[in-house]
């Protein structure tokens, strides 16, 4: 069923909301955080031979939206890497992170086990999620200094073959409540949430974009 012209324009104005769009200048390494969307691993594999990085950490075992997969997040992206002419020296993987958390905290722990110690970083994730990774970051990993960025896709193209609309949807308003509740557990910086970002929330909600919400949410 086609989306309404109000839910199409909230879902875009959360889009809009959770990007960040930095610009990006060369560093120590990419970290590429899982998820169900391969076209990051490109992404990785694009800035890797334009020079920006010399490896790629890709870090992610199964989370809420892959635990159908065969492999790991990690273990795919690092496999799509490959195949785009990423030679596997230059790739880590960190297989078992199930959330934001545990990829910072476990690419940390590889990296330092084999002495590397970035101070620069780009870290890559898809572009709804810009926000809530740059948040977590700051809070859990506050003494790297990184650069968020994404796969430049539109709002109108990000949805393909295993990605629907109503999936882009509730992964919306699912992320813009944790930036929203992630605060106050430690989990990430202080956001300011303009008042049009907070009506577009609120309509999604309640018209029943709610997949990805706790119980307590709803």
């Amino acid at each position: 069923m086609p989306l309404s012209p109000a839910v199409t324009e909230a879902a875009r104005i959360l889009w809009d909301y959770h990007r960040l769009e930095e610009p990006l200048t060369p560093a120590d390494g990419i970290l590429v955080f899982g998820s169900n969307d391969p076209r990051v691993a490109e992404y990785a594999a694009d800035l890797y031979h334009r020079g920006f990085a010399p490896w790629l950490l890709f870090s992610g075992g199964r989370g809420r939206m892959t635990e159908h997969w065969a492999e790991s997040e990690a273990a795919f992206f690092a496999r799509r890497a490959r195949d785009y002419g990423v030679p596997s020296e230059a790739i880590f993987c960190e297989t078992e992170a199930a959330h934001t958390g545990e990829n910072i905290a476990f690419s940390r722990s590889l990296l330092e086990k084999r002495q590397i110690f970035p101070k620069r970083a780009i870290v890559l994730q898809k572009p709804y999620m810009e926000r809530r990774t740059r948040a977590a970051l700051e809070v859990q990993w506050s003494e790297l200094s990184f650069q968020m960025s994404s796969p430049a896709i539109d709002f109108c193209q990000y949805p393909n073959e295993s990605i629907t609309f109503d999936d882009l949807i509730h992964a919306l308003v699912g992320d813009f409540y944790r930036l929203i509740d992630y605060p106050g557990k430690g989990l990430a910086s202080e956001q300011s949430f303009p008042q049009e970002a907070i009506g577009a929330y609120e309509l999604l909600r309640d018209a029943g974009y709610t997949k990805q919400l706790p119980p307590s949410a709803l």
